[in-house]
């Protein structure tokens, strides 16, 4: 594709001048358009292509060839069909190698041996999977390749926990909005019952940037009301990882958090990850902060969050998880 093969019209661009014969045609002289595209063997190669997957093969161009991989197959269809494109070129090379250097004679029966257990192996070890097409599935039969069928759904069940007696749990959250970020958290005890909610713009920044000012924000606010003993939940691993790891923090925010890690040691501190089904309360605060234009604190439940019994009463949502 990129014209590095020493056929013959690339070694003349690099000065390089040989008597200039196709070595499986035997008249022509070689090209990379003639090698690959035009050479009788190469003909025989692309017509049994055509028959297997059943399309045109019309090549005005290698690129040409390519475009065939965006049509409607299937992942493991198009794993295999892209394969034997690949396993095509190589066996055309092959052969022009041996023919030449070897004065070995390749037969193009043979090349299409080779290219369908080559595609099988590929098709069998892909982790790609079929879906429902009568014709895909013939083809991947053509060459023993055995279906994938999609994985079910694998299940989760997931809970809001409440804290221990005499702790105080924060569930933060943060989102970008175009340009800007905002952050939101809601502090309850163990009761489940609602100490304080707060939202906030975060300025212009990332999802990883809002989510770590919720965080610090929460840590700030618990150390102002003297909650000691603090559980941090949120839906973001790399906050969670960011507690051992300070280099996952933006150096603009790098002081701000080194006070928060050092006002945290003074606590009984951890944080926690949880998943976004369970972290909703958080996520309508941030969605609301989006429109806010500075720091807000709520001690009554704000409306946006009203209707979430669910996560306050600990009854379950689920996660589908397809991979």
């Amino acid at each position: 594709m990129l014209n590095k093969l020493a056929t013959y019209d690339n070694l003349i661009v690099r000065g390089c001048y040989l008597p200039s014969r196709c070595s499986l045609s035997h008249v022509a002289n070689e090209s990379s358009t003639h090698l690959f595209l035009e050479c009788p063997y190469a003909l025989h190669l692309w017509r049994w292509f055509a028959s297997t997957f059943n399309c045109t093969v019309n090549f005005q161009s290698k690129e040409d060839i390519w475009n065939i991989c965006n049509g409607s197959w299937n992942p493991q269809c198009k794993t295999v069909l892209t394969s034997s494109l690949i396993n095509i070129f190589n066996c055309i090379w092959f052969a022009r190698n041996q023919s030449r250097f070897q004065d070995k004679n390749i037969h193009w029966k043979s090349s299409i041996a080779a290219v369908i257990s080559n595609s099988t192996l590929f098709g069998n070890l892909s982790k790609t999977v079929a879906s429902p097409s009568i014709s895909n599935f013939v083809i991947l039969k053509k060459f023993n390749v055995s279906l994938h069928p999609p994985r079910a759904p694998r299940i989760i069940e997931v809970i809001w926990q409440r804290p221990s007696p005499g702790w105080t749990k924060c569930n933060t959250d943060g989102s970008t909005n175009v340009n800007l970020s905002s952050c939101g958290g809601i502090f309850r005890d163990s009761n489940s019952k609602l100490l304080i909610c707060f939202g906030e713009s975060t300025g212009i920044g990332n999802s990883l940037h809002a989510e770590i000012s919720g965080a610090m924000r929460a840590i700030e606010l618990a150390n102002t009301h003297q909650w000691t003993n603090l559980w941090l939940e949120v839906d973001s691993e790399l906050v969670v990882k960011a507690f051992k790891n300070h280099s996952l923090v933006h150096w603009h925010l790098k002081n701000r958090w080194l006070n928060c890690i050092q006002i945290s040691r003074t606590m009984n501190f951890m944080a926690t990850h949880i998943y976004m089904e369970e972290n909703t309360c958080a996520d309508s605060l941030v969605s609301l902060s989006h429109n806010l234009g500075n720091f807000t604190v709520w001690f009554d439940i704000p409306d946006c969050i009203r209707s979430a019994g669910n996560n306050r009463l600990g009854l379950p949502n689920f996660r589908f998880v397809t991979h």
